[in-house]
């Protein structure tokens, strides 16, 4: 598979890494290819990187995503974006207590199949999951089922089993996933920045 990763910061990094060692294949987007010469992928222009992507992962800065993925409404038309955002402000206050960025991403681009997973764990587990001593559960949120089951293909080459893939419905549980962020910053705070992740048990 071929993904365009949208961001250089440490998640898109992180992801890209993983994807390449399960045997995709990886472009990232920036608004400033030239001063990212140096990451494991090939940095291209955010509109280039989409052209030959198979599937597209929005790891930009969750505050700013918005403002740069409407103007790319019609290079995203019919692609699946897989979004990975918190949006928070710099003191971790939801920045869209109301609704969530999948939610707002999907009504901004409304050609585009977009589902929201990988923001309820650290990306180093998201690409190793055998790292936690037990097995872990992963969410999607999403309105097209193709575009799940495509995401969640992806998540299976990365490590992890079908069955911790929870999927929530549609688009509107992105809500839930994404005010999960204030649970999982307590969490931290009192783990004492270790790594973790929770489990459904049924």
């Amino acid at each position: 598979m071929h993904i365009a990763v949208l961001g250089t910061g440490h998640m898109a990094t992180t992801l890209a890494g993983g994807f390449l060692a399960a045997g995709d294949t990886v472009t990232f987007g920036s608004r400033d290819p030239e001063r990212h010469a140096d990451l494991s992928a090939p940095v291209v222009a955010t509109a280039e990187a989409l052209r030959d992507a198979d599937l597209v992962v929005n790891a930009l800065q969750a505050a700013f995503s918005l403002d740069v993925l409407r103007p790319l409404a019609s290079e995203l038309a019919g692609r699946v974006l897989l979004d990975i955002g918190n949006a928070v402000t710099p003191e971790f206050d939801l920045l869209y207590p109301e609704a969530s960025l999948g939610e707002l991403l999907q009504a901004a681009l409304p050609d585009t199949r977009v589902v929201k997973s990988l923001n309820t764990l650290p990306g180093t587990i998201t690409v190793d999951p055998a790292s936690l001593a037990e097995p872990t559960s992963l969410f999607l949120s999403g309105e097209d089922s193709g575009a799940k089951a495509l995401v969640a293909s992806l998540i299976v080459d990365l490590g992890w089993e079908r069955s911790q893939l929870i999927d929530l419905g549609g688009i509107a549980t992105a809500r839930a996933a994404e005010h999960y962020f204030l649970l999982f910053v307590a969490m931290m705070q009192s783990l004492h920045g270790q790594p973790f992740n929770i489990r459904v048990v049924r």
